[in-house]
């Protein structure tokens, strides 16, 4: 069968069909591409046959579009050449792809995102068709953005992507009136919530959520081989002991915290590894805090997930810090006035002043519903 020409923005059956097989490619690059994007790349002959299919691993390693082409060789001429982001044009760590694409003899290229780093951002695209290669763009485009939505967000900002993951009974309760919260969702939320973890950075909670529930925050996916998250607890007084899963060792862990947090806690966390963070003697806010500038720098960190209690998740969502929101919704009702809701915090005076969601995806997840979504707000 013959790949076909493209024909408008949704493309042919077999373009969305091999540019899935390149999303799903990117995929391996979880965890480990990193302050890279995650790329798939697949290469098609000109008699529409898959002869070899790439990832990017991280810096330094091969582009996912020359891990394919060294393996397709020869078969590449006359073929297409299928890539979830726009080939770079610049020298980095490794060539710059497009003009080693043009070199290869492909009569094709078809991407689905377009490169936001402002040092690409439409070059490769221009140095291909210069070179005489058809390009289509925009295939599967949005689910190409959703691959390199911390990628872009920082590049474009200098900000990491803030997403905030809740998980409640379908009345939106977290918890029963005895504080009881696992689990509320099951086990296939669960295991998607680790893929967030993977796709993020860091993982952010609050004082009360370290010690009442005293979790790990790792990835925990089976043949996992990308870098745990940073674990940022944010404790203003220090309440969180130094001992339990976030001092373990398994991944790196940064108290944020004030100058009214005791001495010996903050010696307490310094001695079994923690870094200490102290932004200021009042409240913490991010908002006016060099924070997350520090977290790129020491760790190269552009997603952040917060996974906090109620108190938290206001808090931040107040600041204007959050730009998407995944709910876990369980078939489940809790009830009771005093049983915790989703959000804490004082909450909004008018509806009219309600934090407007775009974008609302919504999907099962096992027996549960996610919700996606992101907050709308100036820029």
């Amino acid at each position: 069968m013959g790949v076909a020409s493209s024909r408008g923005p949704a493309g042919d059956e077999p373009d969305v069909a091999f540019m899935r097989r390149a999303l799903a490619l990117a995929e391996n690059g979880l965890g480990l591409a990193a302050p890279n994007p995650m790329v798939g790349a697949v290469v098609a002959s000109a008699a529409g046959d898959v002869v070899a299919e790439g990832w990017h691993e991280g810096q330094g390693t091969r582009h996912a579009e020359v891990m394919a082409l060294d393996a397709a060789g020869d078969l590449t001429r006359g073929g297409t050449l299928y890539t979830t982001l726009e080939p770079c044009s610049h020298q980095g760590r490794t060539p710059p792809c497009a003009p080693r694409i043009a070199d290869s003899g492909v009569a094709r290229v078809v991407a689905g995102a377009r490169d936001p780093n402002p040092v690409v951002d439409g070059r490769g695209f221009g140095i291909l068709r210069d070179r005489g290669v058809e390009v289509v763009e925009g295939i599967l485009r949005e689910e190409a953005d959703e691959l390199i939505a911390g990628f872009a967000r920082h590049v474009l900002t200098g900000n990491p992507l803030v997403t905030l993951k809740m998980a409640a009974s379908l009345d939106g309760k977290v918890a029963a009136r005895d504080g009881s919260s696992q689990w509320t969702t099951s086990e296939e939320a669960r295991r998607d919530v680790h893929r967030l973890r993977a796709r993020a950075g860091a993982v952010m909670i609050g004082a009360g959520t370290a010690v009442a529930d005293r979790p790990r925050l790792t990835v925990r996916l089976d043949g996992y081989r990308g870098r745990q998250p940073v674990r940022i607890v944010m404790d203003s007084s220090g309440r969180t002991p130094a001992d339990g899963p976030l001092f373990d060792g398994s991944a790196p862990t940064l108290m944020v915290t004030t100058g009214r947090a005791p001495k010996d806690a903050v010696a307490g966390w310094e001695a079994v590894g923690a870094e200490v963070w102290v932004a200021g003697d009042g409240a913490i806010r991010l908002s006016e805090s060099p924070l997350f500038e520090f977290l790129y720098d020491r760790w190269k960190v552009q997603e952040v997930l917060v996974e906090g209690g109620p108190t938290l998740a206001w808090s931040l969502l107040d600041e204007g810090i959050v730009d998407r929101v995944v709910l876990y919704l369980a078939p489940k009702l809790i009830g009771g006035e005093s049983a915790p809701g989703i959000l804490g915090g004082k909450g909004i005076d008018s509806l009219a002043d309600a934090l407007a969601l775009e974008n609302v995806r919504i999907e099962r997840i096992g027996p549960d519903l996610k919700v996606v979504a992101d907050v709308h707000r100036d820029r």
